[in-house]
């Protein structure tokens, strides 16, 4: 009898395992698909997808979107995420900060975190500049191309880094393979500084900027960004620092981070 309960449990388990993964692989795919699509893409049997698909299906987890027996994340999971946006402070708070620095700085503002061993842009209020500078929110990038990513990993040790970070995500846009010994550097340095900046990675012709809020043991759970033309961001360097800190402190005192105000605005001169 507590064989079979085990069993039992075991099997649920499974299945809420493999329903949040068909909802995770939708959120990342970004469009409709088919339950024997979903089922070759991440190695399901075909039955238990399309039961699952069904079950979501039928509380609004999922929608028939597209026509063709397609389905998409539901509105159900949109009530979800409001109900749990006005809970969670950090967003509110995040998102106030980024109006304020798009119009301090009239440059792109982003909040990021990491999204399992990927980076995500989280939240974004664009500058008021005539040309679009912007990432897709939501869209899986890798932590070693990114200025926020040396923040990020920035409280684990150098073994949980490379750990974390898949080895084919140190081969970067241009090619160039960086030694995961260069890019935990690079960490440490961004964690002694309080910020990172440096030429995109992913995007020709721009500049990027990073800066840490930490919680009160002093990890990193977030950043705040500016994406800004090369040239711009080069020579407003100073200021837009000034600005991303503010900010960040602002809302790392709210979480209880006990912080040295002068050591990052002693090295961003």
């Amino acid at each position: 009898m507590t064989e079979a309960a085990g069993d039992s449990v075991s099997r649920r388990t499974r299945g809420l395992d493999r329903a949040f993964e068909i909802l995770e692989f939708l959120r990342v795919k970004r469009q409709p698909m088919r339950p024997n699509e979903i089922a070759a893409e991440i190695g399901a049997p075909r039955s238990s997808v399309y039961e699952l698909v069904n079950l979501l299906l039928s509380h609004g987890m999922l929608d028939y979107q597209g026509g063709d027996g397609r389905v998409f994340l539901g509105r159900r999971l949109y009530f979800l995420g409001t109900a749990y946006a006005e809970q969670f402070d950090l967003m509110r708070e995040c998102d106030r900060m980024l109006v304020r620095l798009a119009e301090e700085t009239r440059e792109t503002a982003q909040m990021c975190l990491l999204e399992g061993r990927k980076y995500t842009v989280a939240m974004m209020r664009e500058g008021v500049r005539p040309f679009r500078i912007s990432s897709n929110v939501g869209e899986l990038v890798s932590i070693a191309w990114t200025a926020s990513g040396r923040l990020l990993v920035s409280h684990l040790t150098d073994q949980q880094i490379v750990d974390l970070i898949p080895p084919e995500d140190f081969v970067l846009p241009n090619g160039r393979r960086m030694d995961p010994s260069e890019f935990i550097s690079q960490v440490r340095q961004a964690d002694r500084d309080g910020f990172f900046t440096f030429n995109s990675e992913v995007e020709n012709f721009t500049h990027c900027f990073a800066v840490p809020v930490r919680q009160a043991d002093g990890a990193c759970i977030a950043t705040l960004c500016l994406v800004t033309p090369r040239e711009d961001g080069l020579r407003n360097r100073t200021g837009y620092l000034e600005s991303l800190l503010s900010a960040a402190n602002e809302i790392s005192d709210k979480l209880g981070y006990q912080q040295i105000r002068d050591r990052s605005t002693a090295r961003i001169g």
